[in-house]
């Protein structure tokens, strides 16, 4: 398996596990149509959250925002078997700081692409 990531993050709002920014709803649909041509390809979805909840929550949500990606591939035709998730909680930030802004970019879901 080789693996890449040649999608951007898409990002949630506080406290959120549903996609609803437009550029964010696009950067999906362009997954759907990749993993649609590239049928050995197999994605995993991480969720990330920021910094201000307890842990145990923070996993969970983080687990909700990766979960309702796949839900969306799913429902757009991709065979739930390619599509992998997992939850960073808060261990991976981006950004180090304490502010609105680095909490933000925080609120994430990454792609991995893996190809046979």
């Amino acid at each position: 398996f080789k693996a890449s990531s040649k999608f951007i993050s898409v990002h949630f709002d506080t406290d959120d596990h549903v996609v609803r920014q437009k550029n964010d709803l696009e950067t999906v649909q362009s997954l759907i149509a990749f993993l649609k041509k590239n049928k050995k390809a197999y994605p995993m979805v991480e969720g990330h959250t920021d910094e201000r909840a307890p842990a145990g929550y923070n996993v969970a949500l983080g687990m909700r925002r990766a979960n309702h990606i796949r839900a969306l591939l799913v429902k757009n035709g991709i065979d739930p078997n390619r599509v992998y998730t997992v939850s960073h909680g808060k261990e991976q930030p981006i950004a180090a700081g304490h502010s609105p802004e680095d909490w933000k970019v925080n609120r994430r879901a990454e792609f991995k692409i893996f190809e046979k």
